[in-house]
């Protein structure tokens, strides 16, 4: 099985940036997909962004050009470069981890990120 520990998050005003990181323990790391997940209070789960094993990475239209979602493999983190934070931002960052299709992920704890003045 996999743990993930995320950290990094904290409260920024607008304009901001903050960089999280996921910190993965356990086998085949370079083999999962890899993304980070937010949720406000009252909202649902969403997607930020993802990156898999190959490196390609996807983005929620919300974040595009602000956030950008990296991995480093041989450190077995995944990490998220958060600029020109909105107030909308603000939630508790996940990270995940997905080995396949049909395979459950695995989740980290979650980092609250506050985007306020």
């Amino acid at each position: 099985q996999v743990q993930l520990v995320e950290s990094g998050g904290g409260m920024v005003q607008p304009g901001g940036s903050l960089r999280l990181s996921c910190a993965a323990s356990g086998s085949s790391f370079n083999m999962y997909a890899m993304g980070w997940y937010r949720q406000a209070p009252g909202k649902q789960r969403e997607l930020v962004a993802n990156i898999n094993n190959n490196g390609n990475t996807n983005y929620a239209d919300s974040v595009k050009g602000r956030f950008t979602i990296s991995r480093d493999n041989a450190k077995n983190t995944v990490y998220l470069q958060m600029n020109s934070l909105k107030p909308e931002d603000t939630a508790v960052y996940y990270c995940n981890a997905k080995q396949s299709p049909f395979s459950s992920p695995y989740w980290g704890q979650g980092t609250q990120v506050t985007v306020s003045s």
